[in-house]
């Protein structure tokens, strides 16, 4: 069983998952509709809660208290990854005096509940500090500079890394040594830029594993990927100076640990709406584009492989185990769901999960939660569980004068759940299928008993596979047969010019003396003026023609239209005339 935490106006409780999805008893349900902040730990082991009166650890499995501490004004709760510390941060507030509040970062240790240490933090953005997974190190942002710790001890600082302003920084995931992306944004025309470095050297530029500056960034995300060898960078403006879009601007950039780094070319101008990495940290997908959104997998070369054409999509989610990707357009968008199978690149199905604000992999890989919360929406709320394959299996919405405000799954350690084979065949649900009945489009009256013809605004774009297959082999072509290959091409257009001339040559000599009225005259008359005039005039009797076509396939022609075909004869005069005074 894979227990989902609700909270909402109902209280927080515990959902056993599939198969039976009955509340879980090993949790006791807390009814207060003061629940501000969750946190299960990395391994799902421990959850914390705060009820509005006290902050209350719990060992999820046997169902038992661990510990309370008196901390009700407590917003934000977070475990270290090996359970050894809880961080706690309550808004901060100033003394009625004016002077400066009390400290509102608390670190607690979780095996004898004492404070190791107290920090003013007044921002809740990046409130946590950030740990290594083996919890050797570490860090806080502070004034600019990163301050690190060691082996949890906030007494002393270990180390600092101090850049002129460093804005944000993310540690890598995984073993030993640890790497850290830094970024420093631009100022007095002077470009922003993020570094790698690992750690503890720190000094000075020339010890940066890597190094990107970019011009266009007010804020950036960092992603590392999980083996901790690359990150990927969305560097984005408040404001899009050209008018394009009212997204801002975004570029995506490239930093490998071994030094190399690039701009990712994205081959659709617009937004970017969500990168994610592959759990097998050699492939990311991005969702960009001007609406339909294109979504593309790249390597670590920023080479695509797979491009999944257009469609309407905001999102990408990897299974925990890499081998399925969900491309879904949720908030703005009707909430649909592509789910692909990664091996193979097949579409395994279509689900809709309309008005959803939640989107989160079960940790088997196998099951789906969906849900519809407050405050982004207050009505429907709600959540679904699904199967991949496209079923509902569970699904659940709070009366209609309550609301939920979180939902979301207790996480597992890699590999506790063994990856299985992609299935197919929707799995069976005493669910109904949650297929909505398609919007039919609003046809004014007059068109109502008339065929419908269909006129879209874009034309989608298909998936296709943009891996190489030159010779049945994927590896590169070496220079000489890439210049043989380019020679052997463009002999190969040369004859097809060559053959295209004379059948044209052709179709000239045939043509019948009547259609030459719409040829281009060989002879020019001597004076520009009049052949401009000539060569518009056939413009204009081109454009009638094609009017007159349009007409006797069926087409209803506008009022302005139907004019222009009735002047095609004085037009003719006109031409005839201009023509006689070569």
């Amino acid at each position: 069983l894979f227990p989902l935490a609700v909270r909402g106006s109902e209280g927080l409780y515990m959902v056993n998952g599939p198969p039976t999805f009955t509340e879980s008893a090993a949790f006791q349900r807390d009814s207060g509709k003061n629940c501000k902040a969750v946190a299960f730990s990395k391994d799902g082991s421990l959850f914390a809660w705060c009820n509005g009166e006290k902050v209350n650890v719990v060992n999820v499995s046997r169902a038992e208290l661990l510990q309370s501490f008196d901390l009700p004004k407590t917003v934000c709760l977070e475990f270290s990854p090996k359970n050894n510390v809880l961080a706690t941060w309550q808004a901060y507030a100033t003394a009625k005096d004016g002077t400066a509040g009390v400290p509102n970062l608390q670190l607690h240790d979780l095996r004898t509940g004492k404070c190791l240490k107290s920090f003013m933090q007044k921002k809740m953005q990046n409130w946590c500090p950030c740990w290594a997974d083996d919890e050797s190190i570490c860090a806080r942002n502070v004034n600019n500079e990163v301050h690190f710790f060691e082996n949890n001890n906030f007494n002393t600082i270990a180390n600092k890394l101090h850049l002129q302003k460093v804005s944000d920084f993310v540690l890598s995931p995984g073993a030993q040594p640890t790497k850290v992306a830094v970024y420093v944004p631009g100022s007095k025309g002077a470009p922003s830029f993020v570094r790698l470095y690992q750690y503890p050297n720190f000094g000075g530029p020339q010890s940066a594993l890597a190094n990107k500056s970019f011009f266009k960034a007010d804020k950036v995300t960092m992603l590392w990927n999980k083996k901790a060898t690359a990150v990927l960078v969305i560097a984005s403006t408040e404001v899009d100076k050209t008018g394009a879009s009212y997204y801002g601007e975004q570029t995506l950039h490239y930093l490998a640990a071994n030094g190399e780094s690039a701009v990712v070319q994205l081959p659709k101008n617009g937004p970017i709406y969500d990168v994610a990495w592959s759990p097998n940290s050699v492939e990311f997908c991005a969702v960009y584009g001007f609406m339909p959104a294109k979504a593309t997998v790249f390597n670590l070369k920023c080479d695509p492989v797979f491009d999944f054409g257009t469609g309407p999509r905001n999102a990408a989610y990897y299974s925990p185990h890499g081998h399925i990707l969900v491309l879904a357009g949720f908030g703005n968008l009707r909430g649909q769901m592509e789910v692909w199978d990664v091996k193979n690149y097949k579409l395994v199905s279509k689900p809709v999960a309309s008005d959803s604000t939640y989107f989160a992999w079960c940790p088997d890989g196998e099951h789906i939660v969906t849900a519809t919360c407050a405050p982004r929406l207050r009505v429907s709320n709600g959540y679904k569980i699904w199967h991949y394959t496209g079923s509902v299996l569970h699904s659940y919405e709070v009366p209609s004068d309550e609301e939920m405000w979180q939902v979301f799954w207790q996480p597992f350690l890699d590999g506790v759940f063994p990856e299985k084979a992609v299935k197919y065949q929707a799995v069976p649900s005493e669910l109904p299928s949650a297929e909505p009945r398609p919007a039919q489009a609003y046809r004014p009256p007059a068109l109502r008993n008339k065929p419908v013809t269909s006129s879209k605004l874009h034309e989608d774009e298909p998936p296709q596979n943009m891996k190489p297959h030159l010779g049945g082999s994927d590896k590169p072509l070496s220079k000489t047969a890439l210049k043989n290959q380019r020679k052997h091409e463009a002999k190969k257009a040369a004859k097809q010019e060559a053959k295209a001339d004379a059948n044209q040559g052709l179709a000239q000599i045939k043509t019948p003396q009547n259609a030459l009225q719409n040829a281009v005259p060989a002879m020019t008359t001597g004076d520009p003026e009049v052949d401009k005039k000539i060569k518009n005039l056939k413009k204009k009797l081109k454009a009638i023609e094609q009017l007159k076509e349009q007409a006797a396939a069926g087409k209803q022609l506008e009022k302005n239209q139907v004019e222009k075909i009735q002047k095609e004869a004085a037009l003719l005069k006109e031409l005839e005339d201009l023509e006689l005074g070569v």
